[in-house]
């Protein structure tokens, strides 16, 4: 168990909060560090997802009309 240290204010704040919603202070502060990791994973995956559109943006089609699949088969013969 980690001790961290508060103001007073900032203390009965964060305690109000969770008794606001129904729970002691360690219960909501363990539920809020889960909803942040879930955040930031959501947040990585949608970066990816967006990294892949701009680079699908950037891609010129082939001139020849070829896929990707074709150079594959062609590649094979």
């Amino acid at each position: 168990m980690a001790v961290i240290e508060l103001p007073d204010e900032q203390a009965a704040a964060l305690k109000a909060r969770a008794a606001a919603e129904g729970l002691n202070l360690e219960a909501w502060l363990g539920r809020l560090a889960v909803g942040e990791q879930k955040s930031a994973v959501t947040q990585s995956s949608k970066s990816v997802f967006e990294e892949m559109n701009a680079l699908r943006a950037r891609i010129e089609p082939d001139p020849e009309g070829w896929t990707t699949r074709d150079y594959v088969q062609h590649g094979r013969r």
